[in-house]
């Protein structure tokens, strides 16, 4: 799957922590290194990335080593299998039970 990693979202914040700690609680899945295909390096940070070639503009959360995020507008080929999670914290973790 590919995807843009997006610059400038470094002042965007939610409830879970961090963007990693919120990304693991909305994947369903466990990160055991960053999610970009050929990678062998730890995750650090919950990315912020847009799907590319789509006509969805959201913005979503992926597992990324350091490397990896400051790759800022560039495509990025990661895991098939994973799951993005909306960086909208209103349809996350602030949204009202």
């Amino acid at each position: 799957m590919k995807v843009t990693n997006l610059n400038g979202t470094t002042q965007n914040t939610c409830r879970c922590g961090s963007w990693l700690a919120h990304w693991g609680k909305f994947s369903d899945q466990v990160a055991h290194g960053c999610f970009v295909n050929g990678c062998s390096k730890v995750h650090s940070v919950g990315g912020h990335v847009q799907k590319d070639s789509t006509t969805d503009r959201n913005w979503y959360i992926v597992p990324l080593c350091d490397d990896h995020n400051r790759k800022w507008g560039e495509s990025l080929d990661i895991w098939d299998g994973a799951n993005l999670v909306s960086a909208n914290v209103s349809e996350t973790c602030e949204k009202r039970s």
